[in-house]
């Protein structure tokens, strides 16, 4: 896994030296920089957008902001509460739930972030992107709990934005296969995304690895991506934590290589055409996890996934991205390793529904996890009760309040909450307040 790192900053190193050899060489010409945008210190190279700068409680304007920006560099800090109640029974005590909502859940997240654009060692759409989490949740199984470093990785972008390589501890959830409904992490909808890709090892906020992302852009709108990337625990994010604490630990023992390929076509929408993207994925996983037939250790987990997303209709032809989308999302995982086994999903999401309010997003989600049939089994033979598959619809309503706050509510009904027991149907309401400083 270190050699993969090593091999990320060698093949960044010639552009790097050309780039401080030309400004050496050239120290006494006239100067002609190129233009500099404090959007360079934003989060790059993902498949979901953080806020631009200007969307936040701290104006672009402000000395805070210029002051640093001078100097390529950018902080910023995310944060905001989320809070879950099932509707339709009295909650039940702390210590018997079995899903977020059967006992009143509260989340709160705090994500410090420090970016440096590395223009003063003459390189362009370059990044050192670092940022720490905090995240504290009532119920530890809908967690982690913790304290620790999310991201420290190196971005480039190379022949011309065709070619880009991320090195460092990633946090992959917002890299690859797109789980964001509307492309945003400021006014993604509500409703119950698929943990496949999580169980398979990939990584994900707050839980970092080592890894190296290499992404190509092809002709006509398509892209090949792939990542190599130590795996995250297979017991789940409460063991990963427990074992490594901060996030720097390289390669606890036990965890492998997990590697992602994923193809896909990807069109913006124009005055002339709408917006497309469709994605198709392969994560997989060299760590020895427990199959759930035999009680013995194997690998081979992985998880293969494709989605599609597609805008139905442009509502406003000055902002052409606004509009009525629809998508669909299609993922796999071996019955015998992983709880959950397949996930179905069907959305339809509105961007600005409003003219008056641009930055709005309403979705409405229906979702369906199958659960395994051998774990489902193994309960059965245990004497205890189970749901066979889980499925939900989900409505919800992000609304940007105020530069840099979106407070976000949902209303979704779970048929077959949990794999076991055999719990009630839920109506779970979700409420969410993001802030960007």
């Amino acid at each position: 896994m270190r050699w993969l790192l090593v091999a990320g900053f060698a093949v960044c190193a010639g552009p790097w030296c050309r780039a401080q050899e030309a400004a050496i060489a050239n120290k006494d010409a006239p100067n002609a920089p190129a233009p500099r945008s404090i959007e360079d210190l934003n989060y790059l190279g993902g498949e979901a957008a953080m806020p631009l700068f200007e969307d936040s409680l701290i104006p672009v304007q402000s000395k805070f902001r210029q002051g640093l920006a001078v100097k390529g560099l950018a902080f910023r800090v995310l944060s905001g509460p989320q809070y879950v109640q099932n509707l339709l029974d009295a909650p039940v005590k702390a210590d018997e739930q079995v899903y977020a909502g059967q006992h009143p859940f509260e989340m709160m997240f705090w994500q410090p972030i420090l970016s440096w654009d590395m223009r003063q060692l003459g390189m362009h759409r370059a990044q050192i992107y670092t940022g720490a989490a905090v995240q504290w949740v009532s119920w530890r199984p809908a967690g982690p709990k913790t304290i620790q470093m999310w991201a420290l990785y190196f971005y480039k972008e190379l022949a011309r934005d065709r070619v880009e390589i991320k090195t460092g501890y990633v946090a992959h959830n917002m890299n690859f296969v797109g789980l964001f409904v509307g492309g945003s992490t400021s006014t993604a909808s509500q409703g119950v995304y698929a943990v496949l890709p999580f169980e398979a090892g990939m990584s994900y906020w707050p839980l970092t690895s080592p890894a190296f992302d290499l992404k190509i852009r092809g002709p006509r709108n398509t892209y090949w991506k792939g990542a190599a990337q130590r795996s995250v625990d297979p017991k789940g994010g409460p063991t990963e934590v427990d074992r490594n604490h901060t996030g720097f630990r390289f390669i606890p023992h036990g965890d492998k290589l997990v590697t992602i390929n994923e193809v896909g076509y990807q069109r913006a929408s124009g005055p002339d055409q709408r917006d497309v993207w469709f994605r198709a994925g392969y994560i997989g996983n060299r760590t020895a996890y427990t199959n759930a037939r035999n009680g013995l250790e194997e690998s081979g987990n992985h998880c293969a996934y494709a989605l599609i997303d597609g805008q139905l209709v442009q509502t406003d032809t000055a902002h052409p991205g606004h509009g009525w989308y629809m998508g669909g999302s299609v993922m796999a995982v071996p019955e015998s390793k992983n709880a959950y086994a397949r996930y179905y999903e069907v959305r339809l999401y509105d961007k600005a529904p409003f003219r008056s309010r641009p930055d709005d997003v309403a979705a409405l989600v229906a979702s369906r996890t199958g659960y395994s049939s051998v774990f489902t089994d193994n309960y059965v033979a245990a004497g205890k009760t189970v749901w066979r598959a889980g499925t939900t619809v989900t409505g919800s309503y992000s609304i940007r309040t105020h530069p840099g706050s979106y407070i976000s509510f949902g209303l979704g009904y779970l048929y077959g909450p949990a794999i076991t027991p055999r719990v009630s149907n839920a109506l779970n309401f979700t409420a969410n307040w993001y802030w960007f400083f």
